[in-house]
């Protein structure tokens, strides 16, 4: 494996720790109007992830760093051809964050209403058009010589982009309630547990449909076996996370959810090798991991920054979640918050 590769194999993983980490966050936003009975049952929803969503965004920013520093070509071509949603996703988090900040700081009814939805917008939005962006770098854009991307942002809501937007909707919003059940206890568990199995046939139904589709249109590639290994991967541990919720094993449940998203993120990634943006109009416009990437010496040095950094971010990151890992109930918030 050359050092190019080894790059492209770290921005997925980023990206894959990203979807995986930030995909509750979104999913515990958009649950809140299915699960809150009240305000008292939202705040709960809302302090299972306050101590780690926002530990949880960081790894977009250095998901897009890593990106801008080993692939320029890649990070300029992306950023301009897909502005317009790249801009609503910045946006809707930066809506989410300031809702979590604001929400309690009156105690009108309407007050904590309307940073609620904000808080399902901001959730709501982000998963869906980063599912619609992933697809359609996937299936390829319009692209010239000079790597210039051009097309809107109704072009990229075609069918398949679509399709990958529901698809990830519904992932984040099962593993959402899976972590709202891990997390709590009392009535708001037993919601979330019967939600989860409301969701999971519609979820399997439409993310076999587009891993389908993904596997559909790279069967002249050379490692189709990869795709269809991790696909099937990300089927079979979907299907798990169901029986587990089943079970009431919100553990384990969790954890086949976690591997869902990081499998199915993982097939695209795999899909696009040895590409990282194919043009749908010239093969001159394709970027490769070749074409795209910066220095050798450049990826080098970056090497030795991400191999001391990395664990110390994944270390810092457990321990968060290991300081905050007991179950909340309506109990745990206090009257005075009322």
């Amino acid at each position: 494996m050359d050092i190019e590769q080894i790059w492209f194999a770290l921005v997925a993983f980023f990206f894959i720790g990203y979807f995986v980490l930030d995909g509750f966050d979104f999913g515990v936003g958009m649950a809140l109007p299915l699960l809150g009975r009240d305000d008292t049952d939202r705040r709960v929803m809302i302090n299972t992830i306050g101590p780690v969503w926002d530990l949880n965004e960081t790894w977009v920013i250095v998901a897009g760093a890593v990106l801008f520093a080993a692939f320029p070509e890649w990070y300029a071509s992306l950023f301009s051809g897909f502005y317009l949603p790249l801009l609503l996703i910045l946006l809707a988090l930066i809506l989410r964050g300031v809702s979590f900040e604001y929400r309690h700081q009156r105690r009108e009814p309407q007050w904590a209403a309307r940073f609620d939805l904000m808080i399902i917008i901001g959730s709501f939005l982000p998963a869906f058009l980063w599912g619609v962006a992933f697809a359609n770098i996937v299936r390829g854009v319009p692209m010239d010589a000079d790597h210039q991307v051009s097309i809107s942002l109704f072009g990229l809501l075609n069918p398949y982009g679509l399709l990958g937007g529901i698809t990830l909707v519904l992932l984040c919003l099962v593993h959402g309630m899976i972590f709202i059940a891990l997390k709590t206890e009392g009535d708001i568990r037993a919601r979330a547990r019967a939600m989860i199995l409301r969701f999971m046939l519609p979820t399997i139904a439409v993310a076999a449909s587009f891993l389908f589709w993904t596997v559909l249109m790279h069967t002249q590639v050379p490692h189709l076996t990869w795709i269809i290994t991790l696909a099937g991967l990300a089927a079979a541990s979907l299907i798990a996370a169901g029986l587990f919720s089943l079970r009431g094993r919100e553990g384990f449940a969790f954890t086949a959810m976690a591997l869902t998203i990081a499998a199915a993120v993982a097939t695209l990634f795999v899909s696009l090798f040895p590409n990282v943006m194919p043009s749908t109009t010239t093969p001159a416009g394709t970027l490769t991991i070749v074409n795209a990437s910066s220095s050798e010496y450049t990826l080098g040095v970056m090497l030795w920054v991400a191999l001391i950094t990395t664990p110390l971010v994944i270390g810092y990151q457990a321990w968060t979640y290991w300081v905050f890992r007991r179950r909340l109930s309506r109990d745990h918030i206090p009257a005075a918050a009322h």
